[in-house]
């Protein structure tokens, strides 16, 4: 059961806190985030998508260490390594996993058959269906404005939340451009149970990104962000010259080829994790452009909540309750 303090289904179902959920990013989210979000009251995520087995299995093992509290690992259903991480996942009594990228299908009934929690990321209300259809416990709709990976459809989350709520019974958790307690209730008022939240956990001295991807987060201001790589696999992305680069090819009218070749191994990591800032994958949310700072995990869980709170009791709404 959740803790005092707030209590919907989504609270009940993770036994956590507050209903704010810290996103798995690759390079981004490792034990030190998953744990300090964890222990603040929300629910941690350690990011597969950018580790090997024993990598993934060595930060479940020290997450497990700093926190008593449950904690999810985001599990990309379409990278490699696929099978080794689900054992890791059973194997360590990991209580939570937050899948996308792939069918549903695949794995929840394994993971669900261990005990484990199953919660699905979507972009659009037909997949969300199709995951209630799995037996998932929950789903995540990923507006586009989110950064990272996104959704074919370029639906906002604004039009998203809504959409799916209305098709789906289950637990849903909106995600994509919301950074404080402000959006929070935006999104809860539009029928969302919580949210999940990406680019603000970034800019914290917990996350493991690197230092110069942080400072260029803070810096950016609006349109500093674009949506890439949309015929392979659409990624947001903050501009430098290898957005640049890409959205050249894209207009020049590139083949797939081209652009993978273009895209090469470890961009990513080249950004994100070592501090690449020109011609690394920057991968990032447009809500970037109202970060302003880097403060603590626990810090940013406090005053998402604190601003939420202020939001729910503000006199208007009381206003128009009673009218």
């Amino acid at each position: 059961m959740a803790q005092s303090g707030f209590d919907n289904r989504i609270t009940q179902l993770l036994g956590i806190q507050y209903p704010i959920i810290q996103g798995g990013m690759i390079w981004a989210a490792g034990w030190r985030l998953a744990s300090a979000v964890s222990n603040a009251g929300g629910l941690g995520i350690i990011g597969a998508g950018s580790m090997y087995p024993d990598v993934l299995r060595t930060h479940v093992q020290q997450c497990k260490q700093a926190t008593n509290k449950p904690f999810a690992v985001n599990l990309p259903l379409l990278y490699p390594s696929i099978e080794e991480h689900v054992q890791t996942i059973i194997e360590e009594e990991v209580p939570i996993v937050f899948t996308s990228a792939g069918n549903p299908k695949i794995w929840t009934k394994k993971l669900k058959d261990q005990g484990i929690k199953v919660v699905h990321v979507v972009s659009s209300a037909k997949f969300a269906v199709k995951c209630q259809e799995a037996g998932v416990d929950a789903v995540v709709a990923e507006g586009f404005e989110a950064g990272g990976h996104n959704g074919r459809e370029e639906t906002t989350t604004l039009c998203l939340i809504p959409a799916v709520r209305k098709v789906i019974d289950i637990p849903l958790i909106a995600a994509g451009g919301i950074a404080t307690g402000r959006a929070m209730f935006a999104t809860m008022a539009l029928g969302a149970e919580g949210v999940q939240i990406g680019s603000r956990f970034v800019c914290t001295p917990e996350a493991s990104s690197h230092q110069h991807f942080k400072d260029r987060i803070v810096a950016a201001g609006e349109g500093d962000t674009i949506l890439a790589l949309k015929r392979l696999t659409p990624v947001r992305l903050l501009k430098n010259e290898f957005s640049v680069a890409v959205q050249q090819a894209e207009i020049a009218g590139a083949s797939d080829e081209a652009l993978t070749t273009l895209l090469g191994r470890g961009r990513a990591k080249r950004g994100m994790f070592e501090g690449d800032m020109t011609g690394g994958e920057l991968e990032i949310g447009q809500v970037s452009a109202i970060i302003d700072q880097i403060i603590p995990a626990g810090d940013v869980v406090a005053s998402i909540w604190r601003e939420f709170e202020e939001a729910c009791s503000h006199p208007f709404f009381k206003n128009v309750a009673k009218s």
